[in-house]
């Protein structure tokens, strides 16, 4: 593969989400952030064989958001 990358993805991360590919960065000794996502895109995508059919984006995070959303718990906090 081409070590050229002459494009740039922005996202936005949960702070939960960013902790976990700074675990996964640290545990595989990984020099940046950007190398550990490389690496989580590479093996997330060589895993997986089919498209999610009807799949929802927020389905695709790192955490499961519940049936409610983005909450698992209701606006009362309980």
């Amino acid at each position: 593969m081409n070590d050229l990358r002459g494009e740039r993805l922005q996202i936005m991360l949960s702070p939960e989400e960013l902790s976990v590919i700074d675990d996964f960065r640290f545990q595989h000794r990984m020099p940046t952030r950007a190398a550990a996502v490389r690496e989580l895109l590479k093996l997330g995508l060589a895993s997986t064989a089919t498209a999610g059919n009807g799949m929802k984006s927020s389905s695709y995070g790192v955490f499961s958001r519940g049936p409610t959303g983005h909450l698992d718990s209701d606006a009362t906090g309980e």
